[in-house]
């Protein structure tokens, strides 16, 4: 009995030597992918940080350039531009007539002389493999005088900002003093209607419905692909 027992015990001490021996290499094995996951976070960090700071100086660079050309004539424009590279259009007496889609003469001068400068800054050996999309976005007032309720008035004023914004988009991919970039405005120029998605806010919060009725030209940098290419990478 006595040597049958120890047989027993012998076994049983195996045993756990072997467990524990295997749980300490599993240990080890979470702890090597755990460092090794802790690595590629770290140098994936330092890629995000390099876009950032890539996407920081050439958004000022750019928007210091946009300035210069511009400052002057963003007064009589009516126009303004932003620091995020968002240059506005909201005099709405030069834009569009109310509810019509055709530009105004006046809107239409202004185009034929901003677009081909716009288009000589971003297209410029600086920045022309950094620009993944010109947007022209229209932009609407909440209010229909005609709509049935704010529902109808929303998709009444989606269908007319889409039609301002095609209008403009025809407009200067017309125009002569852009024709030699035809191909890259092909693959960056869009067109986005946004109805009232997207109100101007006074100061107390209420909507400003003479400034929500605007067209905006955005640019947006290959950063914001990069970064989420970085990130998907990580899931």
């Amino acid at each position: 009995m006595t040597l049958h027992s120890n047989e027993l015990e012998a076994e049983n001490e195996e045993h756990w030597i072997a467990v524990s021996d295997l749980m300490s290499g599993l240990m080890m094995l979470f702890l090597l992918i755990a460092v090794m996951y802790l690595v590629i976070v770290e140098r994936k960090n330092d890629e995000i940080e390099q876009v950032v700071v890539l996407y920081e100086d050439l958004r000022e660079e750019l928007y210091q350039d946009l300035l210069a050309e511009f400052a002057t004539d963003l007064p009589r424009w009516g126009a303004e531009l932003d620091e995020d590279l968002r240059l506005r259009f909201t005099n709405t007496d030069l834009l569009f007539e109310e509810g019509e889609s055709q530009l105004r003469p006046d809107f239409a001068r202004i185009l034929a002389d901003f677009f081909p400068r716009y288009m000589a800054i971003l297209s410029s050996d600086d920045y022309r493999e950094d620009i993944l999309e010109v947007r022209i976005e229209g932009h609407t007032s909440s209010s229909w005088s005609q709509a049935s309720d704010s529902d109808d008035a929303y998709l009444r004023n989606m269908a007319l900002s889409q039609e301002r914004t095609r209008s403009a988009l025809g407009y200067i991919m017309d125009l002569d003093a852009v024709a030699h970039e035809k191909d890259w405005l092909r693959q960056r120029l869009t067109a986005n209607g946004l109805s009232s998605s997207q109100l101007i806010l006074d100061a107390g919060g209420s909507e400003d419905a003479d400034l929500s009725r605007r067209v905006e030209f955005v640019v947006v940098t290959d950063a914001e692909t990069r970064l989420s290419t970085i990130l998907q990478e990580l899931r």
